[in-house]
């Protein structure tokens, strides 16, 4: 059902609506629940609808009776449980609420679990919203997006806090319009997308959004749905793509929200040990109940369509997976298993879902087990994701580089036994809030050494999470090497831009993300050991690693030399694919990024026809201390497999043009 201005009453209370929303088969129950304008027998007003089957009596109450508890009673149609109203003198912009008289004869006055708008905290009431006015311009970008190919295409996430990248003198929160800097920010370090930590209302800034009240309602903190939706117009307009964080696990208890709606449990479990969220002090949805699937799916398409969002991040997809996740005492389910099964068919139908309505969706796991076949299709057994935070791999680098580097060669599988698994689903890299919180110290604070150190070690780890498979997540301030840990309440610490290491970090770090995006062999092939050769991955003692990155063509190709002691190794050898001359495309260790500059300075580094690391030729490089030098071909030379093997193909790194070596001619020939 499309949204119409001036649509009739009755057809937003249609029992094929109310149908479909009981069976759990409304995609779409945002537009006929909450609260809409409408026209009934010639007259204009708004109509409200909201859902709560146990309760007694359900009464409106707002800014249009003073806030009477029971002068506007609505009528439960059909015996539905859904109740309905229609109003005449009620306007765009008033308060309101639901007096809901429980099974237990209580009165809770709760908000709208469908508005679209909502007070800012701490008040708590709905707001009655039209947002069908808002003009999209995006026309360009949403056409593109349907054809991108997400797997071949260079994926690098900034993830962000709207309410702590920056912060006014006064610690008011900047406007949805006045964070377009921050588009503008993004733009010019080299990312592709933004990830916005939930922008749900909630009541509690601590939560960061993740214990929600509001789901279908933009957070009022920063301004109106329509400068939300004019914020992602904007961030298409500069080709940043839109991800936005969802808690679908759990909901907060607070007395205005979800929670006993109706005085029972009406969204969540009935059975008091799946209800609960004993570590959270929280409440879980009930997967199994058909009109909270119709709740929930609806809220994702929601986003996608009414809000242009090119992506949602799932939070806490394991507490969902297992009934003894995070608890204490549990019951199995009926085979004696730990999975909740109606979780698993609930995940299985949202992807489906989302990629049944929405063209072409970014759809991201935060899963922090083992569970197998997170991401891929659904008929292939898998949950239906479009990518998985790897946490695997999160915890052993951080594990390993916040190691003094003298001990670092006695643990050295913890930087190498990603790549063991690295293809086994399509994962997402994340140096997220979650790293640089609660104790756990900034980036930065967590490397060893002194501050030279330190520096050089945060630039290694950064140069390693980039030639590693998997897209890139970076949170804010990491790029520019924020010292203190994450503050929700206080804006990042821009005033270290003033200080030499932090500015350089922040060029470094706009210098790899291009690199990232510019050499296909970063991000190509990124779900196949095709795209991937460990060149050398045993050199424990030095405790150094040769990996190698490949683009689809043969000619795109980088080697990645990385150094994790502050030790500088003298005509190293590593092992090279092909015959010629190489060359630095970057190094950590430029007296630009703060280094100590054991750079190579542009020195063509020129093949010996020598087996080396299970390679037919070699380089001689050197290896700066604790740092990472990319290395990629200049003018090298490819078997041509198709004819007369002594014939060889030249490829100019950086040339559109290639030439066929022989012992008789030289022939032009296009780039492969």
């Amino acid at each position: 059902m499309a949204y119409k201005k001036n649509i009739k009453y009755e057809d937003l209370i249609s029992q094929e609506n109310i149908d479909r929303f009981k069976m759990g088969h409304s995609y779409d129950s945002y537009k006929f629940m909450g609260s809409h304008i409408a026209t009934c027998k010639g007259k204009k007003g708004i109509c409200f609808n909201v859902w709560a089957p146990n309760a007694k009596n359900v009464y409106l109450v707002g800014d249009f009776n003073d806030w009477n508890k029971e002068s506007y009673p609505m009528e439960n149609i059909n015996d539905s449980g859904i109740w309905s109203i229609f109003l005449t003198n009620v306007i765009i912009g008033q308060s309101y609420k639901y007096n809901v008289i429980g099974w237990d004869g209580i009165s809770r006055m709760k908000s709208d679990p469908y508005a679209v708008y909502s007070q800012k905290r701490p008040n708590t009431a709905s707001i009655v919203y039209n947002q069908d006015d808002y003009k999209w311009k995006d026309q360009k970008w949403l056409k593109n997006r349907e054809n991108k190919k997400y797997d071949n295409e260079p994926m690098n996430i900034y993830e962000v806090h709207l309410g702590s990248w920056k912060r006014k003198w006064d610690g008011e929160f900047f406007s949805y319009d006045e964070l377009y800097e921050m588009i503008d920010y993004v733009k010019d370090m080299g990312y592709t997308h933004i990830e916005i930590l939930p922008i749900t209302e909630h009541p509690l800034d601590e939560s960061w959004g993740y214990q929600t009240i509001g789901y279908y309602s933009s957070t009022s903190r920063y301004g109106r749905p329509d400068e939300f939706k004019a914020f992602i117009d904007k961030c298409h307009e500069s080709e940043i793509g839109v991800i936005v964080d969802f808690a679908y696990s759990h909901f907060c208890k607070d007395e205005h929200g979800l929670y006993k709606f109706d005085g029972t449990n009406q969204f969540e479990y009935s059975d008091p040990l799946k209800a609960e969220n004993i570590g959270w002090g929280t409440a879980h949805f009930d997967l199994g109940k058909s009109e909270v699937n119709s709740f929930l799916l609806s809220n994702a398409i929601y986003w996608f369509n009414e809000f242009h969002i090119d992506g949602m991040r799932v939070d806490a997809v394991s507490s969902m997976l297992y009934l003894d996740y995070d608890i204490g005492q549990w019951k199995p389910n009926k085979y004696g298993g730990r999975e909740n099964l109606e979780a698993i068919d609930f995940l299985k139908r949202f992807n489906e879902t989302i990629y049944r309505y929405v063209d072409n969706p970014i759809v991201v796991a935060e899963e922090s087990t083992a569970w197998p076949m997170v991401t891929g299709p659904t008929y292939k057994g898998a949950l239906g994701f479009t990518y998985k935070w790897n946490m695997g791999w999160m915890n052993d680098t951080l594990r390993y580089m916040e190691m003094d580097p003298i001990y670092r060669k006695y643990h050295h599988e913890l930087i190498t036994f990603s790549f063991m698994y690295a293809f086994s689903e399509n994962f997402i890299l994340p140096l997220s809030h979650d790293e640089v919180v609660h104790g756990k110290k900034s980036l930065l604070d967590k490397m060893p050494g002194d501050t030279w150190q330190k520096f050089a070690n945060l630039r290694a780890l950064y140069a390693y999470y980039m030639i590693h498979p998997g897209k890139k997540l970076l949170f804010m301030g990491c790029e520019f090497a924020q010292g203190l840990e994450w503050r929700y309440a206080y804006g990042l610490e821009w005033e270290l831009l003033e200080i030499e290491p932090h500015i350089k970090m922040k060029d470094y770090i706009r210098d790899l993300n291009n690199l990232y995006r510019s050499e296909k062999a970063l991000h190509e092939i990124d779900n196949s050991y095709e795209g991937f050769d460990f060149i050398d991955p045993h050199n424990s003692e030095q405790s150094v690693v040769v990996l190698m990155r490949k683009g689809k063509k043969p000619k795109d190709f980088m080697i990645a030399v990385i150094n994790f002691t502050p030790i500088v190794y003298y005509d190293y050898k590593v092992g090279v694919p092909y015959e010629g001359v190489y060359e630095e495309a970057l190094n950590s260790d430029n007296d630009k990024y703060f280094g100590s500059n054991q750079t190579m300075k542009g020195a063509k580094l020129t093949s010996t026809n020598e087996k080396w690391h299970n390679k037919d030729h070699y380089i001689k490089i050197k290896v700066p201390p604790l740092g990472v030098s990319f290395i990629k071909g200049k003018d090298i030379f490819l078997d041509k497999l198709d004819i007369n093997k002594e014939e060889k193909i030249l490829i100019g790194g950086n040339s559109k043009k290639s030439e066929i070596i022989n012992k008789k001619s030289i022939i032009k020939v296009q780039e492969l």
